[in-house]
């Protein structure tokens, strides 16, 4: 029975040791463009927009789950045939002293209300640390960069997503109507 509710779920389910999924359910193979069977034993790497994404998010990740166990946010992913892909995530780890040793995680594809706009990898995160509502001078000492360079980059996204103030540019990238 809880293997039926595991497959026939209706978002993306993995079980994950160490970053590689053991076994995904349909969705999840659905969503990323592959049979189920044929996810386990890849790294969830695979999966991100890029290796440095995989290797930030992961940190940051890690970070949270090593207070709490848990972790969610909404990032770009990739499909196996290449197609780019907001998706929200949301995960728990199972060996809370070894937080990714094993976890459970959900993914759920947000295509239909947030398209994917071409954005550098810098741009990405500055998109994402904005959306969880940090202000230019927290974005810019997350990512230690310059507050005038946050500010140059929150500018780059109202133009790529036609926005003419950060609210409407937050509002556009979580999906929100207006």
């Amino acid at each position: 029975m809880d293997r039926i509710a595991f497959d026939h779920a209706p978002v993306g389910l993995v079980m994950l040791e160490n970053r590689v999924i053991r076994i995904a359910n349909r969705a999840f193979g659905e969503m990323f463009e592959d049979r189920p069977a044929a996810c386990a034993g890849v790294s969830l790497g695979e999966f991100y927009a890029s290796e440095e994404d995989f290797q930030i998010i992961g940190q940051r990740g890690l970070s949270a789950m090593r207070e709490s166990g848990r972790y969610n946010d909404e990032r770009i992913m990739r499909r196996r045939g290449g197609g780019l892909f907001w998706c929200r995530v949301r995960g728990v780890s199972l060996t809370p002293d070894t937080p990714f040793q094993r976890g459970i995680w959900s993914f759920a594809d947000l295509s239909e209300e947030r398209p994917v706009v071409a954005l550098t990898q810098r741009e990405r995160e500055v998109a994402i640390l904005t959306c969880r509502g940090l202000t230019s001078k927290e974005v810019a000492r997350d990512l230690d960069l310059s507050y005038r360079t946050v500010e140059d980059y929150r500018a780059r996204l109202l133009r790529k997503f036609g926005a003419r103030k950060l609210a409407e540019l937050v509002a556009k990238l979580s999906g929100m109507p207006l």
